[in-house]
């Protein structure tokens, strides 16, 4: 598969699932969808889509976590979400620290609607901005 330079990060709760799409090249990221299924076979159906669309070349996954590193109670949610992630789709899946992600989404968000898709921006954002040029 050739390099694409694009990534999707993910802002991950048990009834939504943010998607954002960034670029390695521009460090740049933006909202793409938000997810509004809790049932997760449909969940993955349209990650599925969204893959087939736009080829990236990874995946990003939000994790919360404390300060000090210490688990919160949704953490392992979302590393389980990263871990099929990486069994579906076959692509590197890099996991961020997504503290304060929906803080930031809320001063970026121009709708509560898609607060989700925003907070996966913030978390991509986090990720290009640590991640080797291409």
């Amino acid at each position: 598969m050739p390099e694409t330079q694009i990534v999707l990060g993910f802002d991950v709760s048990l009834n939504r699932l943010g998607v954002a799409i960034g670029n390695r090249i521009t460090k740049d990221a933006r909202p793409l969808v938000q997810i509004n299924h809790a049932d997760k076979s449909q969940r993955f159906a349209q990650i599925a889509a969204l893959i087939d669309q736009w080829e990236p070349e990874a995946l990003v996954v939000g994790v919360p976590g404390h300060p000090d590193g210490e688990a919160l109670p949704n953490t392992g949610f979302c590393r389980k979400f990263a871990n099929q992630l990486r069994g579906r789709f076959a692509r590197p899946v890099h996991e961020v620290n997504e503290n304060y992600s929906s803080v930031a989404a809320r001063e970026m968000a121009v709708s509560d609607d898609r607060i989700d898709a925003w907070a996966a921006v913030h978390i991509l954002d986090q990720y290009l901005q640590q991640a080797e040029p291409a």
